[in-house]
């Protein structure tokens, strides 16, 4: 599989914000990246543009041991702003708040290897009542994906961006549509528990047939909570 690279001007953002927060903090790369259980050389190589693919999970990394919010470390957000006490977000006001995209290729049809992820271009913009409707799960759990291919045509179309909380990844409720690596390719589908370690891995699409499949043949990536078009 062909790496996709994080955007050149996503990686000068993160780099520029990076060694603001650890100038403000006082941290050197070496220090940073060992508290924040990465491997030694990783925040100097992403501060010296020595890297061109940065994953997520890092830049979480990073961010929480800097004491910041993740949207500071990357475009479409303002300056770094530093607080001794985990971030607070409030729906008061319309509030909005970033969700990072995520580059799965998720396949609705034949399907594409999802063993890595990176952000894709910058985060899309929400405001924080709307999420809530959606979902309980904290934002910074939500990911933007997109959708591809026609195997739930009818409930979600190839034009489609879906919002995708990786803090469900329980089958404890049924008909449920759920973003999934069935046999090692990603797919999202609806799923349905039918006996005893068996689940029927649901298309939408009728001309798609339904897979029973078991437990062991499928693993949950999150569940998907919500759709919205680009026009």
């Amino acid at each position: 599989m062909a790496h996709r690279s994080m955007a050149s001007d996503a990686l000068d953002t993160l780099r520029t914000r990076l060694a603001q927060a650890m100038n403000q903090r006082n941290v050197t790369a070496k220090s940073l990246a060992k508290s924040a259980g990465l491997g030694e050389t990783v925040v100097r190589d992403i501060t010296r543009g020595l890297t061109q693919d940065v994953k997520l999970g890092t830049i979480e990394k990073l961010a929480a041991e800097l004491r910041i919010p993740l949207a500071s470390l990357l475009p479409g957000s303002g300056s770094i702003v530093h607080s001794d006490q985990p971030t607070t977000l409030t729906a008061d006001g319309g509030e909005g708040v970033p969700v990072m995209r995520m580059d799965l290729s998720y396949a609705m049809g034949d399907g594409t290897n999802i063993d890595e992820s990176y952000i894709e271009g910058e985060p899309v913009v929400f405001d924080l009542g709307f999420l809530r409707r959606l979902t309980p799960s904290s934002p910074n759990l939500l990911r933007v994906v997109n959708g591809i291919g026609d195997s739930m045509q009818g409930t979600i179309n190839d034009n489609e961006e879906l919002i995708l909380d990786l803090g469900q990844r329980v089958l404890n409720m049924q008909d449920r549509i759920w973003a999934i690596s069935l046999f090692g390719v990603g797919a999202v589908k609806r799923l349905q528990v039918v006996g005893k370690e068996k689940i029927l891995v649901i298309s939408d699409n009728p001309d798609v047939p339904n897979v029973e499949v078991t437990t062991d043949d499928l693993a949950i990536v999150g569940r998907i909570v919500g759709s919205f078009r680009r026009h």
